[in-house]
């Protein structure tokens, strides 16, 4: 299938404006990574604590801050709703930075977090000797019942299998039905027996805010994903430069790794202007993204090769802008179906996906460009250079590849 129909640009022609281009975003995506926002690590490279809450009601965020100000909380800030709209899911993320490397401080942090929601924030503001039902787990809530005996069954295995069974199906009836926030302790009824729904409405409260998940990570384990990040990203670069050194000619692997380079530093400045954290599944976007554009690369550099085979006496420029053109319709189309699959999962994807969908949406805006205008016109550049002559044919490029 053919988009285009003998295109005759001359990209070639057009490398300053591609150049200015490159410098803008290159440019900006530095000054915000050294001045302004820095480089946002997500808690995967920097360690700490993240606490994932959902709130029954819309969350006061300045509120929070000032709550957890004395908790040493380093950001608290509205999220996502992972898959469905954040005004409808009320959810935040607090991140204690890792202040010390023991895990007995992180747990110590963590717990922090949820003492003093509890204590400051919850809608009842947790009076002495009740049970928050909308974060009481299992066995604390058979326990509890057993403890109160409200049916008033003789003690024994037979009262705490009954109450346990109570427990199992409220918090089947909080978690399934209401996604782990009860409307009303009045709600129960029906779900467990009137004298377990009376005591829980005079013992037991309802905080309005659930704990849905808490991740970890010390900054031991910080510091050493981040340095596996860093290497896996050079070897890369470095496996190709090799790879295309072989397969053509040295000066095709430098032109390609600077721009895979260039495609990197853009995604990472942008990741920086935009002030979204780099995690993991960031780095394994970025790494997918370095094959993604060598490959574009390669398809144009390949052409250019055996262009230069049947027209070895034809200026370079000439037979680059040739060999682009060929493979225009091509590029565009792969590049373009890709880039619409990468940009419904940034629309639609969620906040679990914004970072890694977020970093395919640019790169492979960037890695598709730079294949034209950075890496074929770094062959031309050098060829004039080396030969001293804008007229002069690239013999090296027209080489055979090795077998």
């Amino acid at each position: 299938m053919e988009l285009f129909q003998n295109p005759r640009i001359n990209w070639l022609e057009k490398k300053w404006y591609f150049l200015s281009f490159s410098l803008l975003f290159s440019v900006a995506g530095l000054l915000s990574l050294f001045f302004w926002h820095h480089l946002p690590l997500d808690v995967d490279f920097k360690g700490g604590t993240v606490v994932r809450i959902r709130f029954a009601d819309t969350p006061d965020l300045g509120r929070l801050r000032a709550i957890l100000g004395d908790a040493h909380i380093q950001r608290i800030e509205g999220i996502g709703g992972y898959g469905t709209a954040s005004a409808a899911n009320n959810e935040v993320l607090i991140t204690l930075p890792a202040r010390e490397t023991s895990e007995a401080a992180l747990d110590q942090g963590r717990a922090s977090i949820v003492a003093t929601l509890e204590a400051r924030y919850a809608r009842a503001g947790a009076p002495a000797g009740k049970l928050d039902l909308d974060n009481a787990g299992r066995g604390t809530l058979a326990a509890f019942l057993t403890q109160k005996n409200p049916e008033t069954l003789p003690a024994g295995d037979e009262a705490a299998g009954k109450y346990l069974g109570q427990a199992e199906a409220i918090l089947a009836f909080r978690d399934k039905v209401h996604g782990g926030l009860l409307p009303s302790v009045e709600s129960l009824r029906g779900v467990a027996d009137p004298p377990v729904v009376a005591l829980l409405g005079s013992r037991g409260y309802l905080s309005g805010f659930i704990v849905r998940s808490v991740e970890s990570v010390g900054p031991q384990v910080g510091a050493q994903l981040r340095k596996q990040a860093l290497l896996a990203t050079v070897y890369s670069l470095v496996g190709m430069l090799v790879y295309l050194w072989f397969r053509f000619e040295l000066i095709y692997g430098v032109a390609a790794v600077v721009a895979v380079f260039h495609d990197t530093l853009i995604t990472i400045g942008m990741f920086s202007l935009f002030n979204f954290e780099i995690s993991l599944t960031v780095i394994a976007a970025i790494l997918t993204l370095i094959g993604y554009s060598m490959n574009d690369t390669i398809v144009v550099f390949d052409r250019i090769r055996e262009n230069l085979r049947q027209a070895r006496r034809e200026p370079l420029a000439e037979v680059v802008n040739r060999s682009i053109n060929q493979t225009l319709s091509r590029t565009v189309l792969t590049s373009g179906l890709t880039f619409l699959t990468a940009l419904s999962l940034l629309l639609f994807g969620g906040e679990v996906l914004r970072g890694f969908s977020f970093a395919l949406v640019i790169g492979i805006l960037v890695g598709t460009y730079s294949s034209i205008a950075v890496a074929a016109p770094m062959l031309v550049a050098w060829q004039e250079r080396r030969s001293g002559s804008p007229r002069a044919a690239a013999l090296p490029a027209a080489r055979r590849a090795k077998a």
